[in-house]
């Protein structure tokens, strides 16, 4: 059973944190997968990997299900957990790394549990629809049309539009302008960086934080918020860092070490504007940034 645990543990994850949004659910999901697998005979299961995958989903749909309740009561809006990690193991990570980037993350938040376990196993793990309608017991059928209605529903979000994800030397660079630029409340710079139709989200963790609880759209609001010397004034007391988080370059805030914020840009289809802004202070979100 270890050494199953160990060969199997990264893979279930790499799925858990896709399904559910937060690594610290999905390493929920991925103890209680393996507990499960203990307790039975495993002596009629022939695709392990498979069987793990299918343990993994059913066990994320039953907890997406059960959180919608839970989201109701929110305080502000809900953005997924940055991670340091991919969890995938590099040649895993470099195949699937646009699934796993925050902006794939935020756009899967649109679908329904179902059509995110579709999408997810179909997208991100290439599974073909027989092994994804016997995994949900669905049928085939069915699946391909759950795949291609949340294809859709992702399509039609700006947010589809963005660049390709990277840790390049011109994403970066990016980041470190505007950095300058939010720091020194320098509007015109700002101005230069924004795309025509930005946006700003912002996490507390569901708690009284000092944040926006509403998305800022359109740029005339998102560049007063960003040069705001009151919003997000406490930003600019942290310090700035250019990191790896979700396996792209973002920007990491921390103070005496510790990381108190974490913004994670998506950039336009030209990759010389920013799209999107998701910012997350919760500290319970902040866990899995190293």
């Amino acid at each position: 059973m270890e050494e199953l645990f160990l060969s199997y543990k990264a893979y279930a994850f790499s799925i858990a944190y896709r399904m559910l949004g937060t690594a610290v659910d999905a390493e929920d999901a991925v103890q209680d997968c393996f507990a499960e697998l203990q307790r039975r005979d495993r002596t009629g299961i022939h695709n392990m990997k498979a069987y793990v995958a299918k343990g993994i989903t059913n066990r994320c749909l039953n907890m997406l299900n059960s959180a919608r309740s839970r989201r109701e009561t929110y305080i502000g809006e809900w953005l997924p957990e940055p991670v340091s990690e991919p969890y995938d193991g590099p040649e895993a990570a470099a195949e699937r790394k646009d699934t796993l980037s925050y902006a794939f993350l935020v756009l899967l938040e649109r679908l329904s549990p179902t059509e995110r376990a579709v999408f997810v196993l179909r997208e991100a793990f290439q599974y073909d629809y027989g092994d994804i309608a016997e995994m949900l017991g669905k049928a085939e059928a069915n699946c391909r049309q759950i795949f291609s209605r949340a294809k859709r529903t992702l399509q039609a979000e700006p947010s589809a539009t963005m660049a390709e994800p990277g840790t390049g030397t011109a994403r970066s660079g990016l980041l470190r302008r505007f950095t300058e630029a939010f720091t020194a409340y320098d509007v015109s710079a700002m101005l230069e960086l924004l795309s025509d139709h930005p946006v700003l989200v912002a996490d507390g963790g569901g708690q009284d934080v000092h944040t926006i609880l509403r998305p800022m759209v359109g740029r005339k609001g998102v560049l007063a918020l960003l040069t705001s010397r009151r919003v997000l004034n406490r930003l600019r007391e942290l310090e700035p860092s250019v990191e790896t988080v979700n396996g792209e370059d973002q920007l990491v805030f921390r103070q005496g070490g510790e990381v108190k914020a974490v913004l994670c840009l998506v950039l336009d289809r030209a990759g010389e504007q920013i799209q999107s802004f998701y910012l997350v202070v919760g500290p319970e979100k902040l866990g899995h940034v190293f």
